[in-house]
């Protein structure tokens, strides 16, 4: 590449919990630059989640973070031209990308819910990635399978 690297700008913490992974969430999670009414969103999903879940001892924050490292996939398949075959090969994910897929997951299948509003839909995906099921989930499962069928063409990893 011949212009340098962007710096990599550093992300405050959330006011509430002082975590930098809530702070990436709502980003992700916010239109329009509206950060206000995205952190009004996540807080008031994360107190529906500890009504729903009210006999979990773990609070709202770690139940959240258990539930994007449930749907976190940790290999993909990217496509490799190879002698005018296109391969599917399965290629293990960077941390950070890892981190951004399983949030982009959590929020595009929340506005895909059926809902009330945007915290009812957060907070029912929010549990069902806790619990193990979901679109979130699913999708994860799906790009597992994709490079278990597609492991033979692991040697054209670039």
């Amino acid at each position: 590449m011949r212009k340098t690297k962007p710096k990599k700008r550093q992300i405050l913490p959330d006011p509430v919990f002082g975590d930098v992974t809530v702070t990436k969430f709502v980003n992700h999670l916010m239109y329009d630059g509206k950060k206000s009414v995205a952190f009004d969103i996540f807080y008031s999903a994360l107190d529906l989640v500890k009504t729903k879940l009210s006999n979990e001892t773990k609070s709202p924050v770690e139940i959240w973070k258990q539930s994007l490292e449930n749907i976190t996939p940790l290999v993909e398949v990217k496509s490799r031209r190879i002698g005018g075959a296109t391969f599917q090969v399965p290629t293990e994910i960077r941390p950070d990308r890892k981190e951004s897929i399983s949030m982009k997951n959590m929020i595009s299948f929340s506005r895909k819910r059926g809902g009330k509003t945007m915290a009812d839909k957060l907070a029912a995906e929010i549990v069902d990635g806790f619990n193990n099921q979901g679109g979130a989930y699913k999708r994860k499962e799906d790009m597992h399978r994709m490079a278990e069928a597609n492991r033979a063409f692991a040697h054209f990893r670039f």
